[in-house]
């Protein structure tokens, strides 16, 4: 049988893999017998123009029909792109990551460096280890984040980690342990990888790692972002989102803002019982 290609969000081509729509429908949570059911159907819709996008969309349907919650994690990338356009919640989302994490964590400080000061996304603490996080949010599947991010990253970490060494020999201690992280939700390029590898700059995309990507580190710990939920609407999320309320596990404190929206005591009820079912960890 020929090979049959589709076609990526970045305009690539790649063969089609029934492998790999089964590994992600088993991270998913999906059965068995539900996956074997998926495969079979979005293999007898393939044509000669399929998008990935098809293939999600075909996938979604059938899982969110018959077990919600691995419909949820299935649709983790594109809820992810859905928590708005200025980055913000996606800051605050990593940083209740790293929380779940047991980091004490500060989205959005002031830090000096040695040339100037920055403003830096997160700032993550545990023990005598700093981390000095910066997020890097995309809408679009189709970005990835290349070497001149990675660069940018890097000097500004550099010029942080200049300044707090010099006040620590100043003051006669020793200083504390820093990383420099750049957390992004889409894909990186291989020369952002290869020059971080190099100097010492820690890359956390969607699929980088292969152990300890983003969408691990959301499985892991449990921590869901809110526009996951395939039992609200688009609408309702983005009030939510408008409301500060980010997280699937954030609903429970605010059913009153489901309620001023217009939806029922059984509508809300089923919200948190598809949330309640997210927030449990998975063992990876």
């Amino acid at each position: 049988m020929a090979p049959r290609w589709i076609t990526k969000a970045s305009g690539e081509c790649e063969e089609f893999s029934a492998g790999k729509l089964r590994t992600s429908l088993k991270s998913a949570g999906a059965p068995r017998t539900l996956i074997d059911e998926i495969v079979v159907h979005v293999e007898s819709e393939l044509g000669d123009d399929v998008k990935t996008s098809d293939i999600y969309h075909h996938a979604f349907t059938l899982l969110r029909r018959h077990r919600p919650p691995a419909a949820a994690r299935y649709s983790l990338r594109q809820a992810i792109m859905q928590l708005g356009p200025s980055g913000f919640p996606f800051e605050r989302f990593v940083g209740e990551i790293l929380k779940a994490q047991g980091y004490t964590v500060e989205v959005g400080g002031i830090l000096p460096g040695f040339c100037v000061n920055h403003e830096v996304d997160i700032l993550a603490e545990k023990g005598n280890k700093h981390i000095f996080v910066e997020c890097k949010f995309h809408n679009n599947n189709g970005i990835k984040s290349d070497v001149k991010v990675a660069l940018y990253v890097k000097a500004r970490f550099d010029d942080i980690t200049k300044a707090h060494e010099m006040r620590a020999e100043g003051e006669g201690r020793h200083p504390r342990i820093h990383e420099g992280w750049l957390v992004t939700n889409t894909k990186l390029t291989s020369q952002a990888i290869e020059y971080s590898k190099c100097a010492g700059l820690t890359l956390i995309g969607w699929n980088y790692p292969k152990k300890g990507n983003l969408q691990d580190l959301i499985l892991s710990t449990g921590v869901h972002p809110l526009t996951c939920l395939s039992t609200l609407e688009g609408n309702t999320k983005n009030h939510l989102l408008g409301n500060g309320v980010v997280l699937c596990r954030d609903i429970e404190n605010n059913k009153h803002i489901l309620r001023e929206h217009g939806m029922t005591e059984d509508e809300i009820k089923s919200v948190l019982e598809e949330a309640g079912e997210l927030c449990v960890p998975i063992a990876l």
